[in-house]
């Protein structure tokens, strides 16, 4: 009589023909037991053999006993260059080599992604309308393939607004933001519980003016919430201006009277990021080539300039500049900023009381404007899209001193603007 024992635990297992091998694994393994020895019986001879080698080779080999992991990376881009629009790579972390599992272009140029926290569902901003006589953009929600990272199209609607340039999910997942630059406007949009979007729950039109030539109406660039999704940070280029607006999130829409906070004159205010521990945020200034820094009260989310930095390379000279992207890594002691002129990431040093930036250096782009870049959410590498040359440039990331040391590799994407990683485990 034969029993079948399931043992979910480490295993001492003694096995076959006089030698005992002793073996112990923190994993799930299935091992037949015998309750009774009969010797004489070739069915259980062979049972025997059969379930020693299935369990050496689990027991070797424990890869088999778990789900292979893969990284994803989807990559924006402009549709020029033969470029086909969102890209699904996969990413080899050992080889820093990736292979492209799909292509998606269901309007022209997806300039700007972002992923749902809950990384089941990703948004793309088009800059193309629903059809020839829009004039607005598109935005598109995806469902994720959890086993392979492709994405399926759930719904699109009308971004309201003209050439939108950023979105952004609230942290609760219940809310799209979306940046138009050219009609210097922003909408929100409502998740729905299929991971698709509402029509437009807000649409609010910026006005004004400031002092350069490429601030003679609003621009808005980029919403980014705060880490309790209360509040939404709304950087507009066009009047510089950083506008804090109320978010409602059962409803999918914002307080339509921001408090405003006025950045310094031909500044720009471009993008934005907060300390995701101290009470400090850092807005890049496209126009100024510089770094503000803010306290942030943590009671009503009010925003107080302490600090501001320069961003450029004294020994290089370019008669063009402007600040791009701005990223922490992942232990947030380094804050990086790019810059398309120049072409390099600026590396600051954060002083983890004061909150202001030290400069310990610039890194070369590895390429022609650099309009994007993401840091490994491993702290490992980061992946500079550089937009005029159609690489992404990868670079190796020193933890100890924050500087970054180009790999010699690159992903060759056409008019690569937004790169973000996915980890399926």
């Amino acid at each position: 009589m034969v029993d079948y024992l399931l043992h979910i635990s480490s295993l001492n297992l003694a096995v076959i023909s006089g030698e005992q091998f002793l073996l112990k694994t923190p994993s799930l393994v299935l091992y037949w037991s015998m309750k009774y020895k009969i010797k004489n019986l070739t069915f259980t001879q062979w049972v025997k053999q059969v379930s020693f080698i299935v369990l050496f080779v689990l027991l070797s080999f424990p890869q088999f006993l778990m789900a292979q992991s893969k990284e994803i990376i989807y990559v924006g881009t402009y549709s020029q260059n033969n470029s086909k629009g969102i890209y699904v790579l996969e990413f080899d972390r050992e080889k820093l080599s990736t292979s492209t599992i799909q292509t998606v272009h269901d309007k022209e140029s997806p300039t700007f992604l972002a992923l749902h926290p809950n990384k089941k569902f990703l948004y793309a901003a088009y800059r193309e309308g629903k059809n020839a006589q829009d004039k607005a953009g598109t935005v598109i929600a995806y469902s994720i393939a959890p086993d392979t990272g492709k994405l399926t199209k759930i719904n699109e609607v009308s971004s309201v607004g003209a050439s939108p340039c950023h979105i952004s999910v609230d942290p609760t997942g219940n809310v799209v933001f979306l940046s138009h630059y050219q009609g210097g406007n922003l909408a929100t949009f409502k998740i729905l519980e299929t991971g698709g979007l509402s029509e437009s729950k807000t649409f609010i039109q910026h006005t004004g003016k400031s002092v350069h030539p490429n601030q003679k109406t609003a621009h808005m660039h980029a919403m980014i919430p705060s880490a309790d999704g209360q509040w939404v940070y709304a950087s507009d280029l066009g009047i510089d201006q950083i506008l804090k607006y109320k978010v409602n999130l059962a409803n999918g829409t914002v307080d339509e009277t921001p408090v405003i906070f006025q950045a310094s004159p031909g500044a720009a205010p471009r993008h934005f990021v907060f300390h995701p521990s101290l009470p400090y945020a850092y807005s890049l200034e496209e126009l100024s080539n510089t770094v503000s820094i803010y306290s942030v009260d943590q009671t009503n989310g009010d925003l107080s300039p302490i600090g501001r930095i320069n961003m450029l390379n004294d020994k290089l000279h370019s008669d063009y500049n402007a600040g791009a992207d701005i990223h922490f890594s992942t232990d947030a002691k380094w804050l990086y900023a790019s810059n398309r002129g120049q072409d390099n990431l600026v590396v600051y040093k954060v002083d983890s009381t004061s909150g202001l930036l030290e400069t310990q250096g610039h890194v070369p782009s590895g390429g022609t404007h650099p309009r994007n870049f993401k840091i490994d959410e491993k702290g490992d590498f980061v992946f500079v899209a550089n937009m005029e040359t159609d690489n992404i440039a990868i670079f190796n990331l020193d933890k100890n001193t924050g500087m970054l040391k180009a790999t010699g590799k690159n992903i060759e994407i056409p008019r690569p603007v937004f790169i973000d990683q996915l980890f399926i485990e």
